[in-house]
């Protein structure tokens, strides 16, 4: 039963081909006999009480809504009322929320019935998941290496089949790296497709709430179900995304090897490289093209310091190092470098959408190397390149994320030594529909999908 997928798992219960309690009784199962090797989910409800919210819904007669009787464990940054939530910091190790999140609740409204809590770094900051209130994330696919961050626990939980799908947040490359490093796909939206009322200001349109599964009509199924607008976020989108699925002859597609001159491994960029027979079997025109990314990591870096400055300014002294050198940084930022930040936002923007005037979608790496040592921060180096500080590695997904355009993370092949290689594929503006249609064309030609971890 695990080993389905979310939609089949779907249908099934809608169907009544098998009730709740026997998909949550499948999970429980291999929560049993994974987790303590992965450490993805950190808080989980107590097997009996699990199996009661399941006997629930399945006395229902009818369906609560589309993710109807289907486990999810929520990453650890969203309140879940009554249910601990720590943020990954050992400050509030022992915090149970009295409310629920914006996205907890439209996950109850739609059916699900949440378990636990995935883990995440302190406060999500970072792209390797370890923290001091439970430790390191381990990678399914080989137990020594990073599944990436901040949704590490998110992603890791999905590959190892502990869970149908999971909820991520990405600010520089939180759902896209853990997805490619886990042979996973992960949506990152457009700014307010997926409402946050908070914390923190509501105008900002780096953070983001994504999804991640194993499959695109997966990623579908749990977007669907939290997108949509909410008054308490002014950037809430109105209007629906349909999606369609089927050919994608004719598209063209702006293919680029490095995101603008960055450093990849070589790994990464011969697994990519062979994918573009793929996208041309499809019917697809690909040519080398690429944006002038100029300013891109500094907009990124400042912003990100000025949000974190912010949000964590009082307690600069009780956090990891790497995020108190962002607040510091944060703190020390002059009026006219967050204008000029905020200049070039605008012109990332711009830059993206002339280029997907003449092309339906952009495809790069979405890491610059593979999975590393899962007791490594950072890499330190890529291709023979320093690293000056743990953002500079995931640079290939940050100079997208300031851009606003959505994107998704999609499995791209293996490296010789069995790890996972993603493809990012980033659409128009407010098109989810058109790249979820695209992203679910290639994982249907490569197969790559169907491969799992040997757990």
């Amino acid at each position: 039963m695990w080993g389905r997928t979310a939609t089949e798992l779907a249908a099934g219960l809608r169907a009544r081909e098998f009730t709740a309690r026997e998909v949550m009784q499948a999970h429980l199962e291999r929560i049993a006999a994974v987790n303590p090797r992965v450490n993805a989910i950190v808080t989980l409800l107590e097997p009996e009480i699990a199996l009661a919210l399941a006997d629930e819904a399945d006395r229902l007669s009818e369906p609560r809504g589309v993710l109807h009787g289907l486990p999810i464990a929520v990453k650890d940054l969203e309140d879940t009322a009554g249910m601990r939530t720590t943020y990954g910091s050992p400050l509030f190790a022992s915090h149970v929320p009295v409310a629920d999140s914006l996205l907890v609740e439209r996950l109850r409204a739609a059916g699900a019935l949440i378990i636990g809590k995935t883990n995440t770094p302190e406060f999500g900051a970072g792209s390797q998941t370890f923290n001091a209130v439970f430790g390191a994330t381990r990678n399914p696919w080989d137990l020594s290496r990073t599944p990436g961050g901040s949704s590490g626990g998110a992603a890791a939980a999905v590959a190892s089949g502990m869970l149908p799908f999971a909820d991520g947040s990405d600010l520089g490359a939180s759902v896209r790296n853990p997805a490619a490093m886990c042979n996973l796909v992960g949506l990152r939206p457009s700014p307010g497709r997926i409402p946050d009322h908070g914390p923190g200001d509501p105008w900002n349109p780096l953070p983001v709430l994504g999804t991640i599964a194993r499959t695109v009509p997966d990623v579908a199924l749990l977007f669907g179900a939290l997108a949509g607008p909410d008054p308490r976020d002014p950037l809430s989108l109105t209007d629906r995304v349909e999606v369609e699925y089927g050919s994608v002859r004719g598209l063209r597609i702006a293919w680029s090897r490095d995101v603008g001159g960055l450093p990849v491994e070589p790994a990464v960029l011969a697994t990519l490289e062979a994918q573009r027979a793929t996208l041309e079997g499809l019917g697809c025109v690909v040519e080398d093209a690429e944006i002038d990314f100029t300013g891109a990591d500094q907009c990124f870096e400042v912003l990100r310091g000025v949000t974190f400055a912010g949000a964590f300014k009082e307690i600069l002294h009780q956090v990891k190092p790497t995020l108190a050198e962002n607040v510091r940084y944060g703190l020390a930022l002059t009026p006219e470098r967050i204008a000029r930040a905020l200049e070039l936002r605008g012109a990332m923007f711009n830059r993206m959408r002339s280029l997907l005037l003449r092309y339906d979608a952009f495809a790069a790496p979405v890491t610059q190397v593979p999975a590393f040592d899962v007791d490594l921060e950072f890499p330190t180096e890529i291709a023979g390149v320093e690293m000056g500080s743990y953002l500079e590695w995931f640079r290939s997904c940050s100079r997208i994320t300031v851009t606003s355009h959505p994107a998704v993370a999609v499995p791209a092949g293996f490296t010789s030594d069995g790890l996972p290689v993603g493809l990012q594929l980033v659409g128009r503006a407010r098109g989810e529909g058109a790249l979820l249609r695209l992203a679910h064309a290639f994982v249907e030609a490569t197969g790559l999908s169907a491969r799992v971890p040997e757990l």
